[in-house]
């Protein structure tokens, strides 16, 4: 469960914690002037409460919070192990909130997201296969009752910054030019940007906005969510910002006057034999970047027998 504690910079503490389908999860322990902040809790998983446990067990002062970065299952959904150990609330964005419910409240979300893929060009038989993959994943939540945090809100003097695009609501704590990001900005990959069910229809436009916000403020570090710290992080911003650039025009190239759905532009872009759990990224990624496409005017979008689907501008005339 936990594979590693360690200590990254003075006054905050990196857990490590086993995660399926991404390796691992950096969660991160910030000291305070009374105690400790707790940012995010990884996996629900078997044996989350009593790993938990034997770290809160180790500090040497209370933990005295839990911040959630976004309600993503790999970073939320030991909620309601780590609660019980804090002294205080669990603290999460207030859009993330709305959208935790929405995930997780009642059991429907994989329901819906079947449904999303459908009408987005997705065989019946690949959605119920991640209808399947995400009511799985579900299982590794364990919701508990978050109190909401607003941009520029402080948490032990840490600075409350909304960062959307991977997640609606991502939020991150800022302090003395330390960011510590969860997946806003990574070092070795880029977070997925995808269109799911009710949420925000141009993630993409969010993100790039968010990478050009994070250029600018030029923190000197950004402690993610899963690799190592990232050293140059206006550097890393720019790298990120122009692979998704590439990717949009490798969407643009996969248009033509026929209407192609995100489905079939995601075949163009990405390997043909992924499994239904990941061919669910790609349609959502692919629809992100289709839907920037059209607000950009380099693409239009369409609805032939009922699907939304994407082609080529028409030729002025």
């Amino acid at each position: 469960m936990v594979t590693a504690v360690a200590d990254v910079l003075p006054g905050i503490r990196r857990v490590t914690i086993e995660a399926a389908g991404v390796g691992h999860v950096h969660c991160y322990l910030l000291r305070g002037d009374r105690g400790w902040t707790l940012v995010d809790t990884g996996l629900g998983a078997p044996g989350a409460g009593a790993a938990w446990r034997e770290v809160v067990g180790g500090l040497d002062a209370p933990l005295e919070r839990v911040v959630i970065t976004h309600m993503h299952i790999d970073h939320i959904g030991a909620a309601a192990d780590v609660a019980p150990l804090s002294a205080g609330p669990v603290l999460e964005g207030r859009i993330d909130r709305a959208q935790y419910d929405a995930a997780y409240g009642d059991g429907r979300w994989p329901g819906l997201l079947r449904e999303h893929l459908l009408a987005h060009g997705l065989p019946e038989r690949d959605a119920e296969g991640a209808e399947r993959a995400w009511r799985a994943l579900a299982g590794l939540v364990r919701t508990a009752p978050t109190e909401p945090l607003e941009p520029g809100d402080r948490v032990d003097a840490w600075e409350v910054l909304l960062l959307p695009g991977h997640a609606d609501g991502h939020i991150g704590l800022l302090r003395d030019g330390v960011l510590v990001g969860g997946d806003v900005l990574l070092p070795d990959i880029t977070p997925t940007i995808g269109v799911w069910p009710g949420c925000e229809p141009d993630p993409l436009g969010l993100y790039l906005d968010t990478l050009a916000r994070i250029e600018a403020l030029a923190p000197r570090v950004v402690l993610p969510g899963h690799g190592e710290p990232v050293a140059d992080p206006p550097a890393r911003a720019r790298a990120t910002a122009a692979h998704h650039r590439d990717r949009l025009d490798a969407a643009a190239a996969a248009l033509g006057p026929e209407p192609r759905t995100a489905y079939e532009v995601s075949l163009a872009i990405w390997a043909a034999d992924l499994d239904a759990g990941q061919r669910s990224f790609a349609v959502a990624e692919a629809l992100a970047h289709l839907e920037r496409l059209v607000r950009e005017g380099r693409a239009e979008a369409v609805a032939p027998h009922g699907l939304r689907a994407f082609s080529a501008p028409a030729a002025p005339r």
